[in-house]
């Protein structure tokens, strides 16, 4: 195959060979997804394509059980996500990404970070980044997960 490239962009040229081989890919899996989770006290990830900031949703660090849990645990899920604002916003938060990660794959998109920062990255970011891996994973997404932070919380 040889394509001229003199009037191409490199966005151009990313389109044609991705015309070429879009067989080979089904439009959702052609696009990973790096779910991440993380501390503000530490600092947000610069890799982060889009950026939530959690902590207006109820603290868990504030409930000696909860404490030295993480987002991991039942507990703790069913204390940020169980009741509102958690439950109505990560309802919201599906419906959106569900909307926006097709469009930003039939723009031609082939990775993209989406991070989730509480003041520690233990217990908030954990929760919502867990359900949300979940989401996408069930919608058929290429999807990966990392709590950068869990253990220094």
């Amino acid at each position: 195959m040889v394509i001229d490239t003199t009037d191409f962009s490199i966005h151009d040229l990313r389109r044609k060979l991705q015309e070429k081989w879009a067989s080979i890919h089904t439009a959702l899996g052609a696009l990973k997804v790096h779910v991440m989770s993380f501390g503000f006290k530490y600092g947000p990830p610069a890799e982060a394509d889009m950026l939530f900031d959690l902590r207006f949703l109820p603290n868990p660090y504030f409930d000696p059980e909860l404490r030295p849990k993480t987002g991991k645990d039942t507990a703790v899920r069913d204390y940020v996500l169980g009741r509102d604002p958690g439950e109505e916003f990560l309802r919201r938060l599906r419906e959106f990404l569900l909307y926006l990660l097709p469009l930003f794959a039939k723009e031609g998109r082939y990775r993209l970070t989406v991070a989730f920062g509480c003041t520690g990255g233990r217990h908030r970011s954990v929760a919502v980044a867990e359900a949300i891996f979940d989401t996408l994973s069930k919608a058929g997404y290429n999807i990966s997960l990392e709590h950068r932070h869990i253990e220094r919380g």
